[in-house]
């Protein structure tokens, strides 16, 4: 396996570092960007990086510098490595409903997923906000709660929607110390998220 240090360091590459750098992240952009006309909302943004789930149907946009995890039960997940509480997760669940409205209310559904599955059971929750809004015509649930445990509370983001067969939840956040200074970045992941058919 050779090491990047060869590969950047040897006087005979004719391609600089700089060069190869930029060639990777065409590429990355290339594969990450979508090819039908459809205009999704995780395309390049300053500062942010995209995911594009082609087979799963969606996409959305995480802070530059946050790493991708695998957790159980989650379709992805990505985190700060200095601050833990800071992270986005997708999460998919089959359902035969067709729109999020089939659910309930948009407070009914953010007070059931946050009690019942986004937080543990031994925090203490309380909903802040939850909307309805719409992209290309599909229907979105967003909300904004706090979950407190005994060391930290957690101040979080969800939204939630159902197509092709799924019901969609994602869900970002960081603690409640650093609100102020993430909401912002936090509010752009939530606002890309977008499903689409596959």
């Amino acid at each position: 396996m050779c090491s990047n240090r060869n590969l950047f360091s040897s006087s005979a590459d004719k391609v600089g570092r700089r060069q190869v750098f930029a060639i990777g992240a065409a590429a990355t952009y290339n594969i990450l960007s979508p090819t039908s006309s459809t205009s999704f909302a995780a395309e390049a943004k300053k500062g942010y990086q995209a995911v594009l789930d082609k087979k799963d149907g969606y996409t959305f946009l995480y802070p530059f510098g946050w790493q991708e995890v695998v957790i159980q039960g989650q379709d992805k997940v990505f985190k700060d490595v200095i601050e833990p509480l800071e992270s986005v997760s997708v999460n998919l669940v089959v359902t035969s409903k067709e729109d999020v409205r089939d659910l309930g209310s948009p407070q009914e559904v953010a007070e059931a997923l946050v009690r019942k599955v986004l937080a543990p059971s031994t925090q203490k929750t309380k909903i802040i906000e939850a909307s309805e809004h719409q992209v290309e015509g599909k229907n979105y649930y967003s909300f904004e709660f706090v979950a407190k445990a005994p060391n930290f509370t957690r101040h979080a983001l969800g939204v939630i929607t159902i197509g092709n067969g799924k019901f969609y939840t994602l869900t970002t956040g960081a603690n409640e110390r650093r609100w102020e200074k993430m909401k912002e970045k936090l509010h752009a992941v939530i606002d890309s998220f977008q499903v689409f058919s596959v």
